[in-house]
């Protein structure tokens, strides 16, 4: 018991793992600021520029709450915020356009799962060299997630006949809660000396 104790990893104390899912959980925050940016510049998503565009808006603003979220341990900050910034505007565009930009909750539900893979997949490369095969799991991971986002969002009466970029706080919250493994999963992964990591 005692040589247990020694050993034990201090990323997985429950202080620790605490502290790390409630940082992680305040990054929702990310999704309705990067949503409300985008709309400012771009307006509703009913063409394949303002999807490019407000995807791309939003997710740098996301990519950029998340890179916080993840604490010192993170990926690499620039690659994090490139991919999913490059991400969500390759997702947004592809998963709008495939449901010929209407907002039904089948409709948004797609769009969420093409939005979630694409998103997935940047990041994926970029946790790769620190998770390993591990990282190929994310993508898969973040589609039905996101698809839960907007279904949530849709189900509690947002007007999404407005043509959002982004499910809102309530799809966002949902979405995070379910990500929160992610932070967990870095920290156990990546050794200490991967604090001094310039970026």
């Amino acid at each position: 018991m005692h040589d247990l104790a020694i050993t034990q990893s201090p990323s997985t104390t429950p202080a620790r793992l605490l502290r790390t899912t409630a940082r992680w959980m305040v990054t929702f925050i990310g999704f309705p600021l990067g949503g409300l940016a985008a709309s400012l510049l771009v307006g509703p998503v009913d063409n394949l520029g303002s999807a490019l565009l407000g995807g791309l808006v939003t997710g740098s603003v996301l990519g950029a709450v998340q890179v916080w979220g993840l604490g010192r341990r993170r990926p690499p900050a620039i690659q994090w915020i490139a991919a999913t910034a490059i991400g969500l505007m390759v997702g947004l565009a592809i998963g709008a356009a495939a449901v010929d930009y209407q907002t039904s909750l089948a409709a948004l539900v797609t769009q969420g799962a093409i939005g979630g893979i694409a998103v997935g997949a940047a990041q994926a490369v970029v946790l790769r060299p620190r998770l390993g095969r591990l990282a190929l799991a994310w993508p898969f991971a973040l589609a039905p997630i996101w698809a839960a986002g907007w279904a949530v969002s849709t189900s509690i009466g947002v007007q999404v006949d407005q043509q959002f970029i982004i499910f809102g706080s309530s799809g966002a919250l949902l979405v995070t809660a379910l990500t929160a493994v992610l932070p967990i999963v870095i920290n156990r992964h990546n050794p200490t000396t991967s604090m001094e990591n310039p970026s």
